[in-house]
């Protein structure tokens, strides 16, 4: 290694590359955009990633809507057309029934004017257990969400979105213990959530406590739908199924009826999209390394050129006693700065193109690549690579320069 710290090893690699200056930037070129194009297909796929994952982070992924709809086919002395209601002791058959299931959460809505003061607006009011914030987490802007006791005691107690507390309470206005009427009843605000980035279901602008829902709305045991969620080792498509199953039993649904049941499968769904994205950073790879290793076969090809441009210098060398080793290590060292400038360059010039994207497409609720970037784990393997495609290429050139005799190589013109 002593030879890299030499001034001499340098100054020969120096004037090496510019004995032809665009011929060596020409080379350059390739290596400079293939790593480029890693760098920025990377850090684009990531961007996508992130913008996936602040969208669905607050989802439980791996779960399944559940809600009941019309019979399509007579069975049982039932008529085509009847109404599929979902109850509570649903619920309890499947946690008991289904293996894989973690958590089943029933849920009903209904729409309510709310009145406050002089101001009002017609809202969906959802009746929810606390089992629904470890499903689809609320970010809490103030206050807190339902809880066990609100369930028990059956409190009129309300959760509000952001935007019914801009609606109907002023700026600043602090409404934690403060009363809003729901169709003529009192609520007590117990806290303010943030508008999620996106709806699964019908939108949720209020939550009460589900037993309170359930007294007020004279819905007994019947349930609006459920969200079902699986344990991390088990196939929620397979759970899906197994609780369709289940359900067309208990309401003596036809087997072959499809639309008696309706359901949305966001496991089946994040898989595919999960998949998508795996795919595309695969690609991204694939078509990031094949561009350097093109480039690096042009360094190659370059460096094959310029070994035949010093045969001469390379016979006098070997004839002053420079050994095959010194010649081949002077050639590799060639091969392997230029593949790691052109590597740099084109990491450098990446990261400012992923800077450019995260200003123009990262900012904002509705950004679709969300910090668009590369970790330094990735940065690192890129530059081992360059510097091991860069030696196997070197290593070409360098033993045709070994090939030549000093005698032969004086005496070429």
């Amino acid at each position: 290694m002593k030879f890299l710290f030499e001034s001499d090893t340098w100054k020969e690699v120096y004037d090496s590359l510019t004995k032809n200056k665009v011929r060596t930037f020409i080379t350059m070129i390739g290596v400079w955009w293939g790593i480029l194009l890693l760098i920025a297909l990377l850090g684009a796929a990531r961007g996508m990633e992130n913008s996936f994952n602040r969208i669905f982070g607050d989802f439980a992924t791996n779960s399944v809507f559940i809600w009941g709809q019309n019979t399509s086919i007579p069975f049982k002395g039932f008529q085509e057309g009847k109404m599929v209601r979902l109850k509570l002791s649903h619920v309890h058959k499947i946690k008991d029934n289904i293996e894989g299931v973690e958590l089943v959460v029933p849920r009903s809505r209904s729409q309510a004017l709310v009145v406050r003061n002089f101001l009002s607006g017609r809202y969906g009011v959802n009746g929810d257990y606390p089992l629904l914030d470890q499903i689809q987490k609320k970010k809490m802007l103030r206050g807190r969400f339902i809880n066990q006791n609100d369930i028990n005691s059956k409190r009129k107690s309300a959760v509000i979105s952001e935007d019914v507390y801009k609606q109907l309470f002023d700026k600043n206005e602090n409404p934690i213990g403060r009363y809003v009427k729901l169709n003529s009843m009192n609520f007590t605000v117990i806290g303010v959530f943030q508008n999620e980035n996106v709806d699964m279901g019908p939108s949720s602008d209020i939550h009460i406590p589900f037993t309170t829902f359930q007294q007020i709305y004279n819905r007994g045991d019947r349930i609006g739908w459920m969200v079902v969620t699986g344990k991390p080792e088990y196939n929620i498509k397979q759970i899906e199924e197994d609780i369709k199953l289940l359900l067309r039993n208990l309401n003596k649904i036809h087997p072959r009826d499809k639309r008696a049941l309706g359901s949305f499968n966001l496991g089946k769904e994040f898989a595919k999209i999960t998949g998508f994205l795996k795919g595309m950073q695969f690609l991204t790879w694939f078509v990031g390394i094949a561009t350097l290793i093109a480039g690096v076969f042009a360094i190659g090809n370059i460096l094959l050129i310029t070994v035949k441009e010093r045969t001469k210098e390379i016979g006098v060398r070997r004839a002053l006693g420079a050994t095959p080793f010194e010649i081949k290590r002077q050639i590799v060292l060639e091969a392997v700065f230029l593949t790691l400038l052109s590597g740099v360059l084109g990491i450098i010039t990446g990261g400012w193109i992923l800077i450019v994207i995260d200003k123009v497409w990262g900012q904002g609720d509705d950004a679709t690549l969300v910090n668009a970037s590369v970790s330094i784990a990735v940065v690192f393997v890129a530059l081992a690579l360059l510097v091991l495609l860069g030696t196997l290429i070197g290593l070409i050139p360098a033993f045709k320069a070994t090939r030549v005799k000093p005698i032969e190589a004086l005496r070429e013109e």
